[in-house]
């Protein structure tokens, strides 16, 4: 049962590495090869999301961490172990799938009590586990419905019941939210959250939803043709994209190109400008990204970009603004403040706002400059 015993041994044990991932390579006998030398840990009691368009290797991740396939290079490790050949029924790990993968003919009771019962659990084991399972996912009292009559949310319920209910150490969530409407897809969020939390469990979730992996994780790993671009809490990820394509991928950016002048000064738009930025060399070709929410619209005389509007969107909670500046940039622009198209307005931005990448940097060579800053930052 999920005692308030087993919470309790999850949260000892969070600062530990459960799953650990070692220059794993995934090659089919067709020669595609869908992972390339992959290396990351997971560790306890985290939700964890993998982002990344399709085809990306995300899937693959978590069909190896389930035992569905073999690695063709590397080596898994689960609690310190090599699990490369470790059946998937050996493993302490359950996977919800995309279509939830429920038996139509049993009732949501017999549906969470399958595994149990292959276990040959005494039936009163199975029914307290169950009904602990059921009341962890909101749904006591519907141990008799048909699945037929369960809503889309429901389902998704019952499946994440029959994961837990077996007491693994890490859950598997395979796009599990993504047949369901937007609002009840919204909701489904804070609930897959609030579960991971009063449970304890590391769960891995897999998605190419960007605004679904920076409201549910702890941590993210953005992946790209087999590779992971970039790895970090959704803050680092959003506001210190690696490159090009984790800021394009992550939320809308703002991206031109550039030249570091020196340490803190970048030119780009034709125009220098003060940045926080340093390390990199005197010169250095770069890209610069710009948040469209961090551009303030001021008077043309008061922005440090003068552009002229080219269309306007009303999105609800802010007007999205395309404009151009004199060297012919493309600047989008979320603001409250409305503008008509053929004006010429001004784009203010704190130094803050600006971030640097620099072509062809790896994540160490990335972290090892944010280091620097710190380092710098400590010294003034």
């Amino acid at each position: 049962m999920f005692t308030s015993g087993y919470k309790g041994v999850r949260a000892i044990m969070s600062d530990q590495t459960i799953i650990r991932f070692e220059q794993v390579t995934k090659q089919y006998d067709d020669q595609t090869t869908v992972l390339k030398s992959v290396s990351f840990e997971i560790e306890r009691g985290k939700f964890y999301t993998l982002l990344g368009p399709s085809g990306c290797g995300k899937t693959t991740i978590l069909r190896l961490i389930a035992g569905f396939i073999e690695p063709s290079k590397g080596q898994i490790y689960f609690n310190g172990k090599v699990i490369n050949r470790i059946p998937p029924n050996e493993r302490q790990v359950n996977t919800v799938f995309q279509d939830y993968a429920l038996f139509p003919h049993l009732n949501v009771f017999e549906n969470v009590a399958f595994g149990l019962r292959i276990k040959k659990l005494k039936n009163a084991d199975i029914t307290a586990k169950v009904k602990e399972a059921l009341r962890f996912v909101n749904l006591e009292g519907y141990e008799n419905r048909n699945i037929s009559e369960m809503s889309g949310g429901q389902r998704q319920r019952v499946a994440i019941a029959r994961a837990i209910v077996n007491e693994p150490e890490v859950i598997l969530l395979d796009e599990p939210l993504s047949a369901l409407d937007l609002k009840l897809r919204t909701e489904m969020q804070y609930e897959l959250r609030e579960l991971q939390r009063r449970l304890g469990i590391t769960f891995i979730f897999v998605t190419h939803d960007q605004e679904e992996a920076l409201a549910m994780s702890d941590e993210i790993f953005v992946l790209n043709q087999g590779k992971i671009e970039q790895s970090g809490t959704p803050n680092d990820i959003y506001d210190e994209p690696i490159n090009r394509f984790v800021a394009d991928f992550i939320g809308e950016s703002n991206i031109v190109a550039g030249r570091m002048k020196q340490d803190f000064e970048v030119e780009f738009a034709g125009r220098t400008f003060e940045c926080v930025d340093q390390g990199l060399n005197p010169n250095e070709p770069v890209e610069i990204m710009i948040r469209p929410e961090d551009l303030e619209i001021t008077k043309p005389e008061q922005g440090k970009l003068q552009v002229r509007v080219d269309s306007q969107l009303f999105r609800g909670v802010h007007y999205e603004i395309s404009c151009y500046d004199e060297a012919g940039n493309e600047w989008l622009v979320h603001s409250t403040k409305k503008a008509s198209v053929g004006e010429q307005i001004g784009l203010y931005f704190d130094p803050e706002a600006i971030h640097v990448m620099r072509f062809g940097e790896t994540e160490e060579e990335f972290d090892k400059r944010l280091d620097a800053y710190s380092e710098g930052q400590d010294e003034n």
